[in-house]
């Protein structure tokens, strides 16, 4: 059979999943009012056959936005809302996770409710980073990020508890499991790098610190749904949005033994070359990585069928992520299975608009 390793059933967590070709997380900004509806449902239903269908990044709050046209999960109308897609996803035979987002930095006051100033671990301006926000004349595009204002001590327990309630409401939803975004220079990874983190209180200076939020985040979520239901995606050596670190890999150490000490249900690493360039991760690193974290480990990173199973072959994997082959390919495990060609996918209509370029893709006859 070909790539019998990506289509060979893997347990994560409480779910059996019939094949290791992951649906990745994927923005595509079709939520004008930030309530998922049908359209999302048959977006995502076409996707089901994926061993996990990981859902776009999922607003936590009002305030943990940064783009535009990007749901939410902070309302009973939101809730209802997923609660439709996660039923046809199962109808169709899936599995969900919902991905728990907070763009802290990245965002301006044009997007935040009531004009508000955004958050982050210090206010530092992330360098090159911009939000999607629309305009007073009713256009949207690109506005650069602005200057956020740090967090205040007393907040981060409000902060905690917006995970928390998320997690509570995807749990109603029915969402098989929830994944933490703790990657792409967004808060949770600003707190992790030292050159966003610039604190001097508990969640500041040290390894230890710097992870404190995340892991409390990680804690507070796995009370409402059980750890063996809660992922979290991570990209170590990551350089977007003007995010620097340090001590990337003693970073990534200190999490991997921590979490699995917590024994999640798995741990989602989004590579370097998520845009398709840079360095890739070493096998020697995966290897550390795997000696360190014992549970599922999950690789996304421009991946082919056939890298992605060389991955699982040599052990250092699990299962793999695919984010812009599932945009095109809603079939795409039996692609990989008949070794069918692929489709294209076209960027023009990667994020906003309607049906099209989102559920017009063809699947095999």
């Amino acid at each position: 059979m070909a790539y019998e390793n990506l289509l060979f059933p893997l347990e994560l967590g409480r779910l059996t999943l019939p094949n290791r070709v992951i649906m990745a997380p994927l923005t595509r900004a079709r939520t004008p009012d930030s309530i998922p509806g049908e359209l999302q449902a048959t977006y995502y239903a076409q996707r089901a056959g994926a061993g996990l269908v990981i859902s776009e990044a999922t607003n936590i709050s009002p305030t943990a936005r940064g783009y535009v046209y990007t749901p939410g999960i902070y309302t009973d109308a939101q809730e209802a809302g997923w609660r439709k897609v996660v039923k046809a996803v199962h109808d169709a035979g899936g599995r969900m996770a919902l991905q728990l987002w907070h763009v802290g930095r990245v965002s301006h006051e044009i997007v935040q409710p009531n004009g508000l100033q955004p958050v982050a671990p210090s206010a530092i301006r992330g360098e090159g980073a911009q939000c999607f926000a629309e305009f007073a004349d009713g256009t949207a595009g690109r506005h650069p990020a602005s200057t956020p204002r740090a967090l205040e001590l007393e907040e981060i327990p409000l902060l905690i508890e917006d995970y928390r309630q998320a997690a509570r409401r995807a749990k109603r939803a029915g969402f098989d499991m929830v994944e933490v975004h703790a990657a792409n220079a967004y808060l949770l990874q600003q707190f992790l790098a030292s050159g966003s983190n610039k604190r001097t209180d508990r969640y500041g200076g040290s390894v230890v610190n710097r992870a404190r939020l995340l892991l409390e985040v990680v804690d507070a979520v796995s009370a409402e749904l059980g750890a063996d239901r809660v992922g979290v995606r991570l990209s170590p050596f990551i350089e977007i949005f003007g995010l620097s670190d340090d001590e990337p890999e003693a970073m990534m150490h200190y999490l991997a033994e921590q979490l699995s000490l917590r024994k999640i249900g798995y741990l989602h690493i989004n590579e370097p070359d998520w845009t398709g360039e840079g360095v890739q991760l070493t096998d020697d690193f995966r290897r550390d990585l795997r000696d360190r974290f014992r549970g599922p480990l999950l690789y996304c990173g421009h991946y082919t069928a056939a890298r992605g199973e060389m991955l699982i072959e040599k052990g250092l994997a699990d299962a793999v992520v695919y984010g812009r082959p599932y945009i095109a390919n809603p079939d795409l495990v039996e692609r990989f299975r008949r070794q069918a060609p692929l489709n294209e996918p076209d960027p023009d209509t990667f994020y906003g608009g309607g049906a099209r370029g989102y559920t017009d893709y063809p699947a095999l006859g």
